[in-house]
């Protein structure tokens, strides 16, 4: 198991974009999907290849292929869904998933309500993705079911993450990588990650 937080500087600059209170929602939309794609090549970093032959305009030669069933993006919702159009732009070919779970603001405990998953999705390597890791309920949740699915691959990829979350996730899954973009201060009393960018799913829709 292993905590990668992703120190680059192209990802640092859009994450401050994001955590401003007075970035729009199409530039807080864009700069989401421009990071989920600069982080998901190193998430991706160890895939598995298969040799392919091809004939270059000189002679042919050997290259290298993704496996068919490589990869499949889950989302948790809403907020993952922003991620996964940078992701997909890399990875065309990657089957999605999507496993609904939203946080009891009461409680703040985990509340199932959906999930559809491609049907071959114990033969792939997952990239589960959702903006915040903050108490870790959601993403415990959410690698229990692929789990159950039947997947023995996965990765967590997340914007910023508490540090009880990960700790947290890691006890609860340590077989799961975690790819971060910034591992922020703590959870406020509210178990609000702090300094944060406020709520991902609103931001990206709009819908406050």
């Amino acid at each position: 198991m292993a905590v990668v937080e992703v120190n680059h500087p192209l990802v640092n600059h859009k994450l401050t974009i994001l955590r401003d209170k007075d970035t729009d929602t199409k530039d807080f939309r864009e700069n989401l999907n421009e990071i989920a794609k600069l982080m998901v090549y190193e998430a991706t970093k160890d895939l598995k290849l298969k040799e392919v032959e091809v004939c270059t305009p000189l002679m042919k030669t050997i290259g290298y292929s993704l496996q068919e069933k490589a990869i499949a993006i889950v989302p948790i919702l809403r907020a993952g869904l922003g991620m996964v159009e940078g992701i997909i732009s890399l990875i065309p070919t990657a089957k999605i998933g999507h496993i609904g779970v939203y946080r009891d603001e009461e409680t703040l405990n985990p509340v199932y309500y959906y999930c559809k998953l491609p049907k071959d999705i114990s033969e792939r390597r997952v990239v589960l993705v959702d903006p915040m890791l903050a108490t870790g309920g959601s993403a415990i949740y959410a690698v229990d079911y692929l789990k159950k699915a039947g997947v023995k691959n996965i990765v967590f990829m997340c914007l910023v993450a508490a540090p009880e979350g990960i700790a947290k996730l890691v006890e609860k899954h340590p077989d799961v990588n975690i790819y971060v973009a910034k591992i922020d201060t703590g959870l406020d009393e509210n178990g609000y990650i702090y300094p944060g960018l406020g709520d991902c799913g609103d931001r990206i829709f709009g819908t406050k």
